[in-house]
């Protein structure tokens, strides 16, 4: 991978400790609004969220040598499957709190992955592993990703459109027409003006606020996977398992798109030194430890790389100061009590936007491969992929039963789509282009026939 050197601070404690405060504070803005959106959205706790976004940050940077400018915040991409989780526990007759423990149990299964995929690429190379897992899959994957979420965010959006608009106008204008830091925390600012609006027009009750203590633990026993331990329902456990943990192949992709984009904007590359291996150990490790503690997965964000990119200012101790802010917050359920009474609308308006350019990403990644639909074996692979994960979310409540196994639909794609491109021959692209080639060189030959006479 070729990098071209660019020009930025690598010690931002040269500009002074007091800017060196504000430039993590950024950071921690950058990634609060997406971050604190996952446990509002899946019903899990905002603060062990918090907690665990720092340590897993922290974690991240101790296994990558401490190299790496990379902030570890909630993945989206495992939403559809910490909600399927949860339906399926609720309709068996589990407590939702406990259904979406057996989810943290196949997210810490998908953690776990990431470990299996750093091993064959440090004992292999990067090349010969990720070809099982090109554009062609992993593209419409992301873009399903996105578009099985977005019923969820329409609901949401239902219960008060105008919120949601507010909500959604914010993100738009701020990512557009605004400057300096306000144009790189849309998301958190859709977020406070929609919340804001609730509040004036009295669609919030913030009576609750004032019995919340200013200080507590993140978490508590309930909601760790000891409570799985405890009810032992292991076929349901299985399940879980296998409805999750196909998503660690597209959240893997994500991380690799995503160390390339950190490379490119800082000018190193990463995927050597420390090595992709070490830094997907780094994110598994952060995802199986906060799902240990019913925290979402972690994942590398992108909102943080615009930072980098905007700031000029690389240094990675700003992420691991931003990360230490984290921790901090976690401990305030008053805090986390605020952010529970949001509306749903609020979330919904900024879900919108959200899940759209998560579909939008997957497209961008299969526009930039150049992955060729003309081409019949990546048709076959992206159009089963596509409606094997929305028409099961939609069509099959999500649930596919094989046995007592259930797999939701974003599980049952990630495994097609994967299986299909390894099995098809690549020589039926050849043979699909040679044919028509044929066939259009036949008529071509026949016209001029027609023409000499």
């Amino acid at each position: 991978m070729e990098i071209k050197p660019q020009e930025g601070i690598t010690d931002a404690r040269q500009l002074g400790y007091g800017k060196f405060v504000i430039l993590g504070v950024q950071h921690l803005f950058a990634m609060f609004g997406a971050t604190i959106l996952v446990p509002a959205l899946t019903g899990l706790s905002v603060s062990a969220t918090l907690l665990f976004a720092g340590l897993g940050t922290l974690v991240f940077h101790l296994i990558s040598k401490r190299m790496v400018p990379a902030f570890l915040g909630s993945s989206f991409a495992f939403i559809g499957g910490y909600m399927s989780v949860k339906e399926i526990g609720v309709a068996q007759g589990l407590t939702e709190t406990l259904a979406l423990d057996y989810a943290c149990v196949g997210v810490f299964c998908a953690g776990l992955c990431y470990f299996v995929m750093a091993a064959l690429i440090k004992s292999f190379g990067v090349d010969k592993v990720l070809r099982y897992f090109p554009p062609v899959v992993t593209g419409p994957m992301v873009i399903a990703i996105g578009l099985t979420l977005s019923g969820s965010a329409i609901a949401s959006c239902t219960t008060n459109w105008f919120l949601a608009i507010v909500a959604i106008a914010i993100v738009i204008v701020a990512s557009i027409w605004a400057k300096g830091i306000i144009k790189i925390i849309p998301i958190l600012l859709g977020v406070i003006g929609s919340y804001a609006v609730a509040a004036l027009m009295g669609e919030v009750d913030f009576s609750s606020v004032g019995d919340a203590a200013w200080f507590g633990l993140p978490f508590s026993r309930e909601q760790t996977v000891l409570a799985v331990i405890e009810d032992g329902n292991m076929t349901f456990l299985t399940s879980s398992i296998i409805a999750i943990m196909p998503i660690a192949f597209a959240t893997i992709m994500e991380h690799i798109g995503d160390m390339c984009a950190i490379s490119s904007t800082v000018g190193k590359d990463f995927l050597s030194k420390p090595g992709l291996h070490r830094t997907l150990m780094g994110d598994g490790t952060a995802t199986a430890l906060a799902s240990l503690f019913g925290a979402p997965a972690n994942t590398t964000y992108g909102e943080n790389t615009g930072v980098l990119n905007l700031t000029r200012v690389f240094d990675p101790a700003v992420i691991r100061l931003a990360a230490c802010f984290a921790i901090l917050l976690s401990f305030c359920p008053k805090f986390a009590c605020l952010i529970g009474l949001m509306p749903a609308a609020t979330i919904g308006g900024v879900s919108l936007i959200l899940y759209g350019m998560i579909s939008a990403v997957g497209v961008r990644n299969i526009v930039e491969a150049n992955v060729n639909f003309t081409h019949s074996r990546n048709v076959f692979v992206a159009a089963l992929i596509l409606v094997l994960a929305i028409g099961v979310k939609y069509g099959a409540n999500d649930s596919v039963a094989i046995g007592s196994i259930h797999l939701s639909g974003l599980a049952i794609a990630a495994i097609v789509g994967i299986v299909l491109n390894a099995v098809l021959p690549q020589q039926m692209d050849n043979l699909t282009v040679k044919s028509v080639h044929g066939k259009e060189k036949k008529k071509e030959l026949e016209r001029e026939q027609q023409e000499k006479r």
